[in-house]
């Protein structure tokens, strides 16, 4: 790293914590990230489930610069017609089938929520908001309002009115959704709580309740979509349907971008009273959904959701140390729980050295998380959590 440029990052770059990794990547190309002095770092995050095909994908890459090269932004937000937006939006459709019929394309994650408790209010009339403790959903105002972690929260507040939360897989709190509740956001696997998977049944149960009471469920499966967890939807493994189903990190293959899923009927609340009444200046971007497009065909056409349950095996073979307490997850999401917040800040820092990129989770301390590209080969997966192994070896 340059010390020019370490200076620079510090001097102009509003940093998110006190103590940045400030790691320089000068490349990225399939798994590995590349420094300016020429070091490889196996990314064993995806970018926080971002780059699940991997970076630079040649596929997604090309996209990009044809439609670059065509036109970039011009009117989107569902009022101009833009090719790879529509075709986009139709994969989607064609892939989700039943009740989603529509797709609202946003900025971001949280834009996508942002968005989708408009929709929820206006839909059924109510204001009531339900999400689960140690859930996170975005750091914009409504979505830290409907986050679990209070953490996140300090210094933030006031947050918006009638937000209550319930604990993820109590089947008792299911009573707190009401008739004044007008959806309940849940993850299908709680990302940032540290690989929380649902009990048996759960989901099922949330989805029956929200019927009974005329609330929408809304499912954000901004960490879980596209192959992560060996589906190409992570609520395809429990049998269920949400309301709204709210995308982002993986759907733009690498560039920004968010959405809201849903039926004709539900969505329909946006066209009038307002009349756009719900806009992203970007939402939809051509070359964000270019890329997003490409992304998608190559999960499929190379078959990378088969290749999850094999990686996943690798990693539950290898992550076997008496000082793992706990190793959670579904697919290519895992978070390995150590004793103590030191001990994970140890790891990282010492995994990082040897060649391998972790991070922590945001709502508990004891925790390190993995989510590598789907395009990991099975020598870099074992590679990857030898590393880790050897890592906790020495520091736990």
């Amino acid at each position: 790293m340059s010390k020019q440029m370490i200076s620079d990052f510090h001097r102009f770059v509003a940093n998110t914590s006190e103590t940045p990794t400030a790691l320089e990547v000068t490349r990225a190309e399939g798994v590995y990230l590349y420094t300016p002095e020429g070091k490889k770092i196996i990314d064993f995050i995806a970018g926080i489930c971002v780059n699940n095909v991997g970076h630079s994908a040649p596929e997604v890459v090309e996209a990009v610069q044809k439609q670059a090269a065509l036109y970039m932004h011009t009117l989107v937000y569902g009022e101009g017609v833009i090719s790879p937006q529509v075709q986009l939006a139709g994969r989607l459709v064609e892939l989700l089938g039943g009740k989603f019929e529509k797709v609202y394309f946003s900025n971001s994650g949280a834009n996508a929520i942002e968005g989708a408790l408009k929709v929820a209010k206006k839909y059924t009339g109510r204001q009531r908001l339900l999400a689960c403790h140690n859930s996170y959903h975005g750091s914009t105002h409504g979505a830290i309002s409907i986050t679990g972690n209070a953490r996140m929260k300090q210094g933030y507040g006031p947050f918006l009115p009638e937000v209550d939360f319930i604990h993820f897989n109590d089947f008792d709190d299911l009573s707190k959704i009401d008739t004044q509740t007008a959806c309940v956001v849940i993850e299908p696997i709680q990302g940032a709580g540290g690989v929380v998977v649902p009990a048996e049944g759960y989901l099922q149960a949330v989805r029956k309740r929200c019927d009974e009471v005329g609330a929408l469920m809304i499912l954000d499966e901004i960490q879980t979509a596209f192959g992560r967890t060996g589906k190409f939807f992570a609520f395809e493994h429990f049998g269920f349907e949400p309301d709204i189903l709210v995308l982002a990190k993986a759907l733009g293959g690498g560039m920004p971008m968010g959405a809201i899923v849903s039926s004709t009927d539900i969505l329909r609340v946006i066209q009038k009273d307002p009349v756009l009444g719900l806009i992203s200046t970007f939402g939809g971007h051509p070359v964000c959904c270019a890329a997003g497009l490409a992304s998608l065909e190559k999960i499929l056409r190379d078959k990378l959701m088969e290749r999850v349950p094999v990686l996943e095996s690798i990693l539950l073979e290898e992550l076997q140390h008496p000082a793992i307490q706990e190793l959670r997850g579904k697919g290519l999401l895992y978070a390995i729980l150590l004793k103590d917040y030191d001990t994970c800040s140890r790891v990282l820092k010492r995994a990082l050295k040897k060649g391998v990129l972790s991070t922590s989770f945001l709502s508990i301390d004891n925790g390190i998380r993995i989510s590598p590209p789907l395009t990991i080969s099975d020598d870099e997966m074992r590679w990857a959590c030898r590393v880790l192994r050897e890592a906790i070896e020495e520091e736990a």
